[in-house]
């Protein structure tokens, strides 16, 4: 296990960085980005492009399934980086649009929310996202995007409950006791395409902690307290650290994630020490790394950190990981996902759906991010989404 004394000893090296002249430069620079790029998709109800992606010859399999791609998790985060900052009207926009999107889904009338959405203007009924497969011939949509993950429900559940709108949040969270609730916290998702999806019955550390923090913000306690339980039970005392999860066989997953390992502490449920045990071991130099299967550093993570070493009070410490941060921003103002060309996590894109080949790999890529922009932009203004209220 990592005591504090040795976590902050290797931070001599970070602290070689120039520092920021002050740190709401950087979160009023996120929140530009944000308005920019809102500004340019129209007017009404709207959900942001999650990645920024490159056009042309220059595009690789990446930015062609994710060029018009708005995760809903990116934009609820969104939400509430412009809510912070004082920009209701543009926050209440997102929402909206998700509001819409539950209401006027394709298929399901259920309360639930797909992962990802075409990014723009919000249409009736929501559009999915999708791409053109050029070897078929044929607009293509992905299993993952046609799905819906706990976590993500979560995070919009958190943006509606602090806009005061309780009716979808509250559809949402109906949707997840009556199709998602495990014996103990919310099974991962669906997964697949309409109109039978496949229960996901692996359990995330990270989603259950979103779920505790929405459905407290909602009032919720029991539903809350369900979501919690299943995260204090993947306390690890050896590592002094959260595990990941547990795999649909039970199996308890020991992977080190960043968000697994520091969100419980922002959301009031894990220790200084637990988190301050994961920072350690996922540090990459300045920054550090989405799970110990990276080698090198994941930005969004790097800065979610930073506002949990605000929050103990480590502000030398976070300062330099919010000048990594400021240091790999984009032409647009957004903070691109990793320093390295590509990033690997140590997960999978979902169950594979045809025999005989593999689960897609999960790895990050370094792309003008808008879910690593807006957590930016909220460490930089101290502002912790996941906190207890009062």
């Amino acid at each position: 296990m990592l005591r504090r004394r040795g976590l902050l000893a290797g931070v001599g090296a970070a602290m070689a960085l120039p520092r920021l002249a002050r740190a709401d430069d950087l979160g009023a620079a996120c929140v530009r980005a944000v308005l920019g790029q809102m500004a340019a998709l129209g007017d009404g109800p709207v959900l942001l492009n999650s990645y920024l992606v490159q056009a042309g010859s220059a595009a690789g399999d990446f930015d062609i399934t994710q060029a018009n791609a708005a995760y809903v998790y990116d934009n609820a985060l969104a939400g509430l980086l412009l809510l912070a900052a004082g920009h209701t009207d543009e926050a209440k926009r997102i929402a909206m649009a998700l509001q819409i999107a539950q209401e006027h889904d394709r298929k399901f009338t259920d309360g639930r929310l797909r992962n990802c959405y075409q990014a723009g203007v919000m249409a009736q009924p929501a559009k999915l996202a999708g791409f053109w497969e050029a070897k078929a011939q044929r607009w293509d949509e992905d299993p993952y995007q046609d799905g819906t993950d706990s976590g993500p429900l979560a995070w919009a559940m958190l943006l509606w409950a602090a806009l005061g709108m309780t009716t979808p949040a509250n559809r949402a969270g109906n949707f997840l006791d009556q199709q998602l609730r495990a014996p103990s916290g919310y099974y991962g998702g669906l997964y697949g395409y309409d109109p039978s999806q496949t229960l996901l019955t692996w359990q995330s550390t990270e989603q259950n902690v979103d779920l505790t923090a929405a459905f407290r913000a909602l009032g919720r306690k029991e539903d809350s307290a369900h979501a919690a339980a299943f995260v204090q039970s993947m306390f690890n005392l050896a590592t002094g650290r959260f595990d990941s999860g547990m795999g649909a066989d039970g199996a308890v997953d020991h992977l080190d994630a960043a968000d697994a390992g520091i969100w419980p502490y922002l959301a009031g449920l894990g220790s200084e020490t637990s988190a301050l045990n994961s920072i350690g071991s996922l540090q990459r130099g300045p920054g550090i790394g989405f799970s110990d299967a990276s080698d090198g550093i994941w930005l969004e993570g790097t800065a979610f950190a930073a506002l949990a070493l605000q929050q103990m009070g480590h502000e030398s410490y976070a300062q330099s990981f919010l000048a990594t941060v400021a240091q790999n921003t984009s032409p647009e103002g957004y903070v691109y996902a990793t320093i390295s060309p590509s990033l690997a996590t140590g997960l999978t894109v979902g169950p594979s759906l045809r025999q005989g080949v593999p689960a897609q790999i999960f790895q990050y890529f370094r792309r003008p991010s808008l879910s690593a922009t807006c957590w930016a932009g909220l460490a930089a203004l101290g502002v912790n989404p996941l906190t207890p209220p009062g």
